[in-house]
C-alpha cells in the first residue's frame, strides 16, 4: 500500500512558486561613477600626511611642557602648588605644524586636484573630480571652494557624505552644489 491518498475534491489552483530572490548585494555595478568606499579610502590617504605633520607638532608641544611650582607662605601653610602648562616653544612648534599642514591641504586639494582632477589619495585610488558639464578639472579656486562646500555635508550630521551610497551619480551635497562628479581614471 504505497499509494498516496488523493487530494480532497475541489477546484483550487496549485500553490504559487513564491517570490523572486532579491538581487545580490555584491553584484558589480555598471555605474561610470566612483564608488563610495573608494572615495573614503582616498580621503584617508589624503589626510595621513596632514595627521603626521600635526602629530609631530603636538608631540613637540607635549614633550616641552613646563611645570611651575609655588610654596604657600600664608598662615594656613597649605604646602606646594604646581601647575603644568605648554611652553612657548611647544606652542610655536604646534602652530607651525598646523600652518605647514594647511599649506599641504591647500596644495593637495587646491592646486593638485584643481589642475589634474586628482589629489594624492585620488591618484592612488585611480579616480578624478571633474566638472559635470565639461568633464575637465574644475581649477584651483573652485577646488578649494568645493572642499569648503563639504561643510554642507557635515552640518547635517555628516549625512551628506553618505549621499553617494544612494545617489545615481554618487555625488555628495558639495558635489551637487559645485556640479562635480568623481570618475575613474581611464
Amino acid at each position: 500500500m504505497t499509494e498516496q491518498p488523493l487530494p480532497p475534491p475541489g477546484n483550487y489552483p496549485p500553490p504559487s512558486a513564491g517570490y523572486q530572490p532579491p538581487p545580490s548585494a555584491g553584484a558589480p555595478s555598471d555605474s561610470p561613477y566612483t564608488p563610495w568606499l573608494t572615495r573614503v579610502l582616498a580621503f584617508l590617504i589624503d589626510y595621513i600626511p596632514y595627521a603626521i605633520i600635526v602629530g609631530i607638532g603636538y608631540g613637540i608641544e607635549a614633550m616641552t611642557q613646563e611645570t611651575i611650582c609655588a610654596n604657600d607662605s600664608s598662615e594656613y601653610n597649605l604646602g606646594q602648588f604646581c601647575v603644568t602648562g605648554n611652553s612657548t616653544m611647544g606652542v610655536a612648534a604646534f602652530l607651525a605644524s598646523v600652518a605647514v599642514g594647511l599649506v599641504y591641504l591647500v596644495w593637495n586639494y587646491g592646486f593638485k586636484q584643481g589642475t589634474t582632477g586628482s589629489s594624492i589619495g585620488k591618484s592612488i585610488m585611480k579616480f578624478k573630480v571633474v566638472s559635470e558639464q565639461t568633464g575637465q578639472p574644475i581649477g584651483v579656486g573652485m577646488s578649494i571652494v568645493r572642499q569648503l562646500a563639504h561643510f554642507l555635508d557635515a552640518v547635517i550630521c555628516y549625512i551628506g557624505f553618505l549621499f553617494p551610497l544612494f545617489d545615481a551619480k554618487r555625488q555628495t551635497i558639495a558635489d551637487k552644489v559645485m556640479k562635480t562628479v568623481c570618475l575613474p581614471l581611464s
